[in-house]
């Protein structure tokens, strides 16, 4: 095995594991129980060895589906939301039997991004998952379905699971699926494709090579699990991609052999409040700059001055979190600002010593500080 690899892994004192809806589930969108079984076992095993483990958990709609009869996934959120209110008690039912064979005791966590947005919240999240660490249980984290409405939803679990990571600064997200990893080109069209054991880096060509894959039960699909990844990778952490429906894969990781697709973690060591900050929390508007800010922010990481602002969207207040975007609308920083959107727009474009004319005084020099600034991308 790859040295790098066999480092992240043995050194990877908590683990976030999710496990995709196709991978819980048959053709019929009911849960299959030796799916459910050879998880809980291997998990079992990973906490054996002194690794935490939280689990985040896809597979309430498709048994609420399976539960319903339905032959197919609604499209609508009430029909969606529906599915998850029966099938969720279903899935923890499962999760329970079978981890009961081992004595943990389960934890159900569900989820919406305001949980995220908010800094107290976020923080409480954080603080009953190492909790319930210490008290032996396996944290199982799903999206709230039957509350979450378009504007409060992560999207897919896939995105959760990498928000997950980065709240427990957990060293290795495996995101469990039912493709072997990421390849060279799409196996489907290309039957010489050839699986990627490492990356290095998940940039835009990367993600269009993904294509835009998505399955009959599940809500994402390879794109969707390669910017999970790079989220993770970006604040520091680890991410393999593997196939869940090969029995014993977990065991399969952890014991040496070279299965799935390692995405490689970005070599900073990023403090928590700034990782809430460029991927939990919500944004109150947008700069636009110019490609000399973008330079200045990105590739030498200075503050966000005035004189690079071109375009200023929403009403927000001081301190509030904004992202940054380029002038083709690219989103490559967060961070907190330090005028209202009224100001800024005053002073967009300004020099430094032109600020005090508009504003009457120089409150700032900075737009947003490097120390409030976050690169995502």
């Amino acid at each position: 095995m790859d040295f790098k690899r066999q480092t992240i892994l043995d050194s990877a004192h908590t683990v976030v594991i999710k496990v995709g809806t196709n991978v819980l589930t048959g053709p019929d969108g009911t849960l299959e129980p030796g799916q459910i079984q050879g998880l809980t076992e291997q998990i079992h095993r990973l906490r054996q060895a002194g690794k935490k483990v939280a689990l985040v958990s896809s597979g309430a709609i498709g048994a609420g589906i399976g539960r319903l009869g339905l032959k197919s996934r609604p499209s609508d959120l009430p029909h969606l939301q529906a599915c998850a209110a029966v099938g969720q008690s279903f899935l923890m039912r499962a999760y329970e039997d079978s981890l009961a064979r081992f004595g943990i005791p389960t934890a159900q966590i569900l989820l919406t991004a305001g949980d995220f947005d908010n800094r107290a919240r976020y923080l409480n999240v954080r603080n009953t998952i190492l909790t319930l660490f210490e008290y032996g249980c396996l944290p199982i984290i799903n999206e709230n379905d039957t509350v979450s409405v378009a504007e409060i939803r992560f999207g897919d679990n896939d995105t959760l699971a990498a928000l997950v990571t980065n709240l427990l600064q957990a060293p290795l997200l495996i995101l469990l699926t039912v493709v072997d990893g990421m390849y060279d080109s799409d196996p489907g069209l290309n039957p010489n494709a050839k699986l990627l054991s490492t990356v290095s880096k998940i940039d835009d060509s990367i993600l269009n090579q993904a294509g835009e894959s998505k399955s009959p039960l599940g809500s994402g699909g390879m794109p969707s699990k390669l910017r999970a990844a790079r989220l993770a990778v970006t604040a520091g952490e680890a991410v393999l991609m593997a196939n869940g429906s090969i029995p014993g894969i977990l065991d399969s990781i952890f014991s040496g052999q070279e299965v799935g697709t390692l995405f490689l973690p970005a070599e900073q060591d990023m403090p928590a409040w700034k990782r809430w900050l460029g991927w939990a929390a919500r944004t109150a508007g947008s700069l636009t700059v110019d490609s000399g800010a973008r330079e200045a922010v990105r590739g030498k990481g200075k503050s966000l001055l005035p004189i690079g602002i071109v375009f200023v969207e929403g009403a927000f207040q001081k301190g509030a979190v904004l992202s940054i975007r380029d002038q083709q609308g690219k989103e490559f920083a967060r961070g907190l600002c330090n005028y209202s959107s009224a100001d800024i727009a005053k002073i967009k474009g300004m020099r430094t010593e032109e600020i005090a004319t508009s504003l009457g005084a120089i409150r700032y020099e900075e737009a947003i500080h490097r120390d409030n600034l976050v690169v995502i991308e």
